[in-house]
């Protein structure tokens, strides 16, 4: 019997003041889940999706750079390139602040830095865009810089080289917007996943290139409602990893009642699609505050709709977590 594996992304919190102290996880009418993943652990979070999904699916932390991850799950050629992960930010005053808003200037960004590539052609750049002007670029170089990361803003540092250039001439051009890399690197070792056979689903290419890089399938769906009946329609001959990256995305927007009106409509949607699934996990990969829009590095929980040789509310080390769930076949 397939499993149906369903990450909430950042569902972890701070305290809201708005609610009382309580958490939008907690405020959030989610009455499918609570009533069907009625077996509930904890675990460790980790700092981002792809250090704990790695951990959580082979026992592991990643060997693999982020970049060359997200170039993998967007279908760039990463063999024997660098790969750059590219985010929205603002450099103003001295500081990268990255935006969580960038659907506001995307239409501009993005045709701005596919205008300056050009400074990048002695490296064979391939390209590739995803939400709001997010982008992974592959290049044959041997730079590999260590670049402050999102969502905290950091003091600037100079990119080096002609990505360098690149980056500060869109924001030349912008006025200080611009696509900052981070997370960048190669590909290397992966280690054996638990479970060989998976469809992985999400709009997030950082997930989708875990399992890329673990041999598995992988599908690219940007819309949250188009993801669930695929989901449904694979369960019938794969075990699948559904992931709900809005939750984690709301969250950074600092929009507490954003983030709870997606946990409700996602339950709404399992509910539609897998009233009738006896096998569904839920896990939470880290927290991200709704105040004030930071990673948390936290214990996080998950569920089950089934009996496994894990006790009520006990706490499991990361990489036991999927052994000690899938034992109770």
């Amino acid at each position: 019997m397939n499993t149906l594996f369903v990450l909430l992304d950042g569902a972890e919190d701070d305290p809201v003041p708005e609610y009382g102290g309580r958490k939008p996880l907690d405020v959030a009418n989610m009455p499918f889940m609570r009533s069907k993943a009625t077996h509930r652990g904890f675990t460790d979070g980790r700092g981002y999706t792809h250090l704990f999904l790695n951990e959580f699916f082979t026992g592991h932390p990643p060997e693999i750079a982020r970049a060359a991850l997200e170039g993998m799950g967007l279908g760039l050629d990463v063999r024997g390139r660098t790969a750059y992960r590219l985010s929205p930010a603002i450099i103003e005053n001295g500081m990268i602040n990255w935006s969580y808003h960038a659907e506001e200037f995307c239409d501009r960004l993005i045709p701005k830095v596919e205008e300056h590539m050009d400074i990048l052609k002695d490296y064979d750049p391939q390209i590739k865009f995803f939400l709001n002007g997010r982008a992974v670029l592959t290049m044959r170089c041997d730079i590999i810089p260590e670049l402050p990361s999102p969502p905290v803003p950091a003091p600037f540092v100079e990119v080096p080289g002609d990505l360098g250039r690149m980056v500060m001439a869109v924001a030349k051009d912008l006025d200080g917007i611009t696509d900052y890399p981070w997370g960048c690197g190669r590909f290397e070792r992966q280690y054996p996943p638990y479970i060989e056979r998976m469809l992985a689903i999400s709009d997030s290419p950082t997930s989708l290139g875990v399992c890329a890089s673990l041999g598995q399938e992988i599908r690219l769906i940007d819309d949250i409602d188009d993801r669930f009946p695929v989901a449904r329609e694979a369960l019938e001959r794969t075990n699948v990893f559904l992931h709900m990256d809005e939750v984690d995305e709301y969250s950074h927007q600092k929009d507490p009642p954003k983030k709870v009106r997606i946990l409700e409509h996602i339950d709404r949607k399992m509910e539609e699609y897998f009233s009738d699934i006896d096998r569904i996990v839920y896990f939470v990969d880290h927290g991200t505050s709704s105040v004030t829009g930071n990673h948390i590095i936290t214990k996080v929980p998950f569920w089950t709709s089934f009996e496994t040789f894990i006790g009520q509310d006990e706490h499991v080390e990361l990489k036991d977590v999927i052994p000690r769930i899938m034992g109770s076949q």
